[in-house]
């Protein structure tokens, strides 16, 4: 089998690097771990935001008329290849939001946690990484979820790296 030869990387990429060993003052491979461990439990926990966002039909930023709306977040310890983390599972008043990222009474992230780690490190766009989620786990994502975004600086990081 022929080797892929390997692309070097990119100015945004390279930033982005700096800018997280300079935020988690990363000095050896356990506080690597312990980065990831805390940017997938920050990848999770906005992801299933987003997802509540999209089944009441409004941001939690956003006032509505809707019986239904957030109703706090339950703390949940999840399970990974990089440990344990806890997230804030959010909630809605009715009880009726079931999170399809993290299913109710699952811990396992595994799967999903190698997706994203790929995913991040290929510098996919958000619809291809909409569309990989997709066809992973069989639920589409709609542009609320699909553009949620934790902040601007996030946004900005994403741009350098998909350049």
């Amino acid at each position: 089998m022929a080797r892929r030869k390997r692309e070097p990387m990119s100015e945004g990429k390279k930033n982005i690097i700096a800018e997280l060993i300079e935020e988690y003052d990363i000095r050896t491979a356990k506080d690597i771990e312990d980065a990831l461990r805390d940017l997938m439990g920050g990848t999770i926990q906005e992801m299933l935001e987003a997802e509540l966002d999209e089944h009441l039909g409004y941001s939690s930023y956003e006032r509505s008329d809707n019986s239904n709306y957030h109703n706090g977040r339950k703390t949940k310890k999840i399970r990974g290849n990089l440990g344990e983390t806890e997230i804030e599972v959010p909630q809605d008043r009715d009880g009726t939001f079931e999170p399809k990222v993290v299913k109710k009474r699952h811990k396992d992230i595994s799967g999903i946690e190698q997706k994203i780690i790929s995913l991040y490190a290929k510098g996919m766009t958000t619809r291809q990484i909409s569309e990989t989620i997709e066809e992973i786990y069989g639920f589409e994502v709609s542009d609320g979820i699909r553009y949620h975004r934790p902040s601007p600086s996030a946004d900005r990081r994403l741009a350098e790296t998909s350049s």
